[in-house]
Order: C-alpha cells, then structure tokens, then sequence
C-alpha cells in the first residue's frame, strides 16, 4: 500500500488528511441534527482501513468520545460513525444539540495497529508503559477498556492509570490475574482551529 493512501503509515500530507477527518467529523455530526454540511471526502488515505475515536470537548470539559480500537471499515466511514456516536450516542451524556455544536471543540485520534505487552507480573507490565504515549487496552474475560494516550494528561503515573484503566473495565483498582492481557498503540490527534467552529 502506497503512502499516500495509508492512514496507518506515512500520507503524503498529514495535516491534510487531519483537517480532512476534521471537517468531515463537524459535517457528520451537524448533517444528524438536521443541518446539512457537506465535507469533501478525496483526500489521500481516506479509503483506507483505519480506526479513529472522536472526541468532543466543551470549555476543556468531556462532552463525548466514542471510537473504534480496530481498522474494520475505511477511515472514511469510521470518523463518520464515530463523530456522531459520541454526539448522539455516547451513554455517559445527553444527545448533543444543534445550539451545542457550535460551542464544541472536536478531536480525532487516528489510532496505529495494536501492539500486544508480554510480562509476567503486573509490575513488569507498569515499567513497560511509556507515559504520554501509549494508549492502552486492559481485557480480562469478558473485561474491556481503553485509555487513549491523551489520558496520561490526567493520570501521569502508570500505577494510577492502570487503576483507572481497571475500573473503567469494572473490576476493583488493586484487580489482577494471569488471566490479564494488554495491548498499546500510539495515536495521531488533530484538533479544531477555534475558527471552524460553527462554520
């Protein structure tokens, strides 16, 4: 696959593909609240197979976040599923509104492929954790959560992050077993200039 078309490897203009995914995101989401917006959509490394989560702030504040941990679909239809999961679907918070968009600062985190973490005790999956740079998925049975790398913002320690980790999964903060796997990526995020919000 060449580079110009691959989100997960090298495009030939990044910032293009990531004001791309941008504008396509605020189109989605306002084309579902009953306002129209077209985004053009042949930008190099569109049609790829990619994975993204889309994340909608408000005055710095979580307004939605939902994403995909997995290239399953092109990056094209995944930012568009996703920019309007976490506006309307995002179960922690109420339907996002048409007045509210304009107000509201999106994000798009271009996710590369998994990478599995070997270790033989919880200590030694700590020390292999890089801070502000791996997102990181914890799965035990049927188990299942995700911290993008941004979250390390937060929760700068790796012991604390885990912990966090393991409750967002819905297991106790000091849970651990042999059965425990964990996987790391790292992300592109591309963020909105305050000046095409609303636009």
């Amino acid at each position: 696959m060449s580079t110009d078309t691959t989100p997960h490897g090298e495009p030939a203009n990044p910032q293009a593909l990531g004001a791309s995914l941008l504008r396509i995101a605020r189109a989605s989401i306002a084309t579902a609240l009953g306002h129209p917006m077209d985004a053009a959509e042949d930008t190099p490394g569109l049609q790829a197979p990619g994975a993204c989560f889309v994340t909608l702030t408000q005055h710095g504040q979580l307004r939605g976040c939902i994403g995909s941990l997995e290239a399953r679909r092109s990056l094209l239809a995944d930012v568009k599923a996703n920019a309007v999961a976490a506006a309307l679907h995002d179960t922690r918070f109420a339907p996002l509104s048409l007045a509210e968009l304009e107000h509201t600062d999106l994000e798009v985190s271009v996710l590369s492929p998994m990478q599995a973490i070997h270790f033989q005790s919880e200590a030694d999956a700590l020390a292999q954790l890089r801070p502000g740079v791996d997102g990181v998925v914890f799965e035990y049975g049927s188990y299942r959560s995700t911290f993008l790398p941004q979250v390390w913002a937060q929760l700068p320690d790796a012991r604390d992050f885990m912990a966090h980790l393991k409750r967002k999964a819905g297991l106790p903060a000091d849970f651990w077993a042999a059965g425990v796997c964990l996987q790391r990526y790292t992300v592109q995020p591309w963020h909105e200039p305050r000046t095409t919000r609303g636009s």
